[in-house]
């Protein structure tokens, strides 16, 4: 069953492109999560998405909320993507898709990990679900336009 709207969002503890590992959990009571799963650093499609995420990052941070980028990529390649393009935010190293099954991320046409951003607020509930392999970049739009709504 794929996570929805209204639904408390799976904890999950994953290593960090920076070598730290990183819980959901550890952001309750704090701050609201943009998690975006995409399907690999450093192709097209996500590169733009995740550029797009880095040139807006400021308006999420001014928000309040912290971003994290979750692919099955190692945090070895991850770290290479995000020197690559000056990513301020976490990746997160989802091996074994483990994550990305448990918040039910779909694949496309059977083959491709999907590409779905979820917005989490402080209480860890699940308040926007964006499923969009095609148009990469309406992930932030999308992810901003739910954060001030929460403000």
């Amino acid at each position: 069953m794929p996570i929805r709207v209204g639904d408390t969002a799976p904890d999950f503890s994953l290593q960090a492109h920076t070598g730290e590992t990183v819980s959901l959990s550890q952001f309750n009571g704090q701050k609201p999560v943009v998690l975006y799963f995409y399907p690999k650093d450093d192709t097209p499609g996500c590169t733009a998405e995740s550029c797009s995420f880095r040139d807006s990052y400021e308006d999420f941070t001014e928000a309040g909320a912290v971003v994290l980028g979750v692919s099955s990529d190692s945090p070895e390649s991850h770290q290479k993507f995000a020197a690559k393009y000056n990513l301020p935010f976490l990746l997160l190293s989802d091996t074994g898709s483990k994550v990305r099954k448990a918040y039910g991320v779909p694949a496309t046409l059977g083959l491709l990990p999907g590409r779905v951003t979820y917005v989490i607020d402080q209480a860890g509930v699940v308040r926007h679900v964006f499923n969009s392999q095609f148009n990469p970049t309406a992930h932030v739009s999308e992810a901003l336009t739910v954060l001030k709504s929460l403000a």
